[in-house]
């Protein structure tokens, strides 16, 4: 029989490509991760791996097992959902994953529909980048996570994941010239969030866009402290809508022709997990007027 455990294990092997990135992912160890892989090699009675020096590739066996190992995790997902739905109400924990803007703007108010309305349930909630939401959603740390993309920083198709349009927002220029548009700031310092983020690369692209690089002076990701830093004469910003709160007096902010997007991502197969649904409605009812919304 096939350890439904060493199947996932094997599953983001085929996703990752180093046993390495697997352990670092599953918060295992490289050599817990090969011992697993060995012991589910000799559950299957046919080779899964191929070792050339220090790396690894799976087999045509390994990648076909690896297919079969995504389908029976998205049925799991779909069982436990259909087990919870079998209960009398909404009970236990949900982990869920956030960036800090929609923690602050659309989760809160998500949280008091869902005391009210499922007193049972206890939502349980992290910051997290959504570039390691992907991770986190896999190996079972979190259950439902908002993540957002920008315009010239689409979001990558992520196997196993199931993803939903949650709500969608402006870009702003932010300066104290009143700078109307991008290619205005040519010569101007800019700041921008920290380097490997989707808003830096988003900023970088649409200067890029507009036929400069923007000269970065300062790496910022808390947009609250961005604002005070173009209010200082520091640099002009790029910031979303959800992030341009309450700026400084000194501070123009110019509506862009760029949107970022917002997106409620679980793992495949829990669609119809009550909790999911149920979180997910909340999220929907929360989420500002002013915002673009997806039924």
């Amino acid at each position: 029989m096939l350890d439904v455990r060493r199947l996932r294990l094997l599953r983001e092997l085929a996703l990752r490509g180093t046993i390495a990135s697997v352990a670092e992912a599953l918060s295992f160890s490289p050599s817990a991760v090969s011992q697993q892989l060995a012991v589910l090699e000799r559950e299957a009675g046919v080779p899964l791996l191929e070792r050339t020096g220090r790396r690894v590739r799976l087999t045509p066996a390994g990648r076909n097992l690896a297919g079969h190992a995504e389908v029976v995790l998205q049925r799991l997902e779909q069982a436990a959902g259909e087990l919870i739905d079998a209960r009398q109400g909404l009970a236990g924990s949900l982990r869920i994953g956030t960036f800090p803007t929609a923690a602050r703007a659309i989760l809160p108010t998500a949280l008091l529909t869902l005391g009210r309305e499922h007193p049972g349930l206890e939502p349980m909630v992290s910051e997290i980048d959504p570039a390691d939401v992907a991770d986190a959603l896999r190996a079972g740390d979190l259950d439902l996570a908002l993540i957002h993309d920008y315009d010239f920083v689409p979001l990558p198709t992520e196997p196993g994941l199931t993803t939903l349009p949650l709500c969608s927002e402006s870009v702003y220029l932010a300066s104290t010239s009143g700078k109307e548009a991008i290619s205005e700031c040519k010569d101007l310092p800019w700041i921008t969030s920290i380097v490997g983020t989707a808003c830096h690369a988003m900023t970088v692209r649409a200067c890029q866009a507009n036929g400069f690089t923007p000269r970065e002076r300062h790496h910022i990701d808390e947009f609250a402290t961005v604002l005070a830093m173009v209010a200082a004469g520091q640099g002009v910003a790029l910031i979303p809508q959800l992030g341009a709160v309450d700026p400084p007096a000194d501070v123009v902010l110019t509506r862009l022709q760029i949107r970022r997007r917002t997106m409620i991502a679980y793992r495949a197969g829990a669609d119809a997990h009550p909790a999911v649904s149920t979180v997910t409605a909340a999220l929907r009812r929360a989420v500002p007027a002013e915002l673009g919304t997806h039924a």
